[in-house]
């Protein structure tokens, strides 16, 4: 288990470096608030070390800083 601690707005939020999701520029960990990931919260933009991004209902995630981009693993052409 490999968890990092980041202080955000006050509190301490852990990143899980061994749960990733591929991005365009970099890797997506996954960000909990809790060290026993019993919470999750979001992820963590590894391209530009920041917690400020989107996650939509498709499952894509995006940083808002950089652009990195995950694209949603299954996706119906109908959504779009």
């Amino acid at each position: 288990m490999s968890l990092e601690a980041h202080a955000h707005e006050g509190r301490t939020l852990y990143v899980a470096r061994d749960e990733a999701e591929r991005g365009s520029k970099a890797p997506f960990f996954v960000v909990y608030v809790t060290d026993d990931r019993s919470r999750r919260w979001g992820f963590w933009c590894s391209n530009c070390e920041t917690l400020d991004t989107a996650v939509d209902s498709m499952g894509r995630i995006q940083c808002n800083a950089c652009a990195n981009l995950h694209k949603a693993e299954e996706w119906d052409a109908a959504h779009e």
